[in-house]
């Protein structure tokens, strides 16, 4: 049960406790355990969402010398904006981005993430937001192409 505990949390980022309750809730069943973790984690980023994000990060990224993305991420703090999982996040955005083409945040949040067709780019934020228990908004964004 350890082990299966230590791979929920990996994969996840959700606390020791809560991957053991969810996998007692399960049955032991893992994959039922991290659908329930994921369920729990996008309520909590629904409870931030109204958090102030003073902090935050930009992001660059240009498809060869023909298509370019800078994306503004905000965040509550310094700290979580320099997290690993949030400049991963960022990342994976200006490529979704540059690859789609979005006209505005709204139209982004809805698409279908590029790397993960069953989530779309809100569930792929609320999960980060889950993980680094701190709201997190996708700002502005703008995409050039020659």
């Amino acid at each position: 049960m350890t082990t299966a505990i230590q791979k929920l949390r990996e994969e996840t980022g959700a606390g020791v406790m809560d991957c053991k309750k969810a996998l007692e809730e399960a049955g032991g069943d893992f994959s039922i355990a991290k659908a329930l973790i994921e369920k729990k984690g996008l309520t909590k980023a629904e409870k931030k969402a109204d958090r102030a994000t003073g902090a935050g990060l930009l992001e660059t990224y240009v498809h060869n010398g023909r298509i370019g993305v800078l994306l503004e991420l905000r965040s509550e703090t310094d700290f979580v904006a320099r997290s690993e999982v949030v400049k991963k996040l960022a990342h994976d955005l200006v490529m979704h981005i540059a690859a789609t083409g979005p006209e505005s945040v709204d139209d982004l949040l809805k698409q279908p993430f590029v790397q993960d067709e069953s989530k779309t780019i809100e569930e792929v934020v609320k999960g980060v937001i889950a993980k680094v228990g701190e709201n997190l908004k996708v700002a502005r964004f703008a995409r050039y192409q020659i």
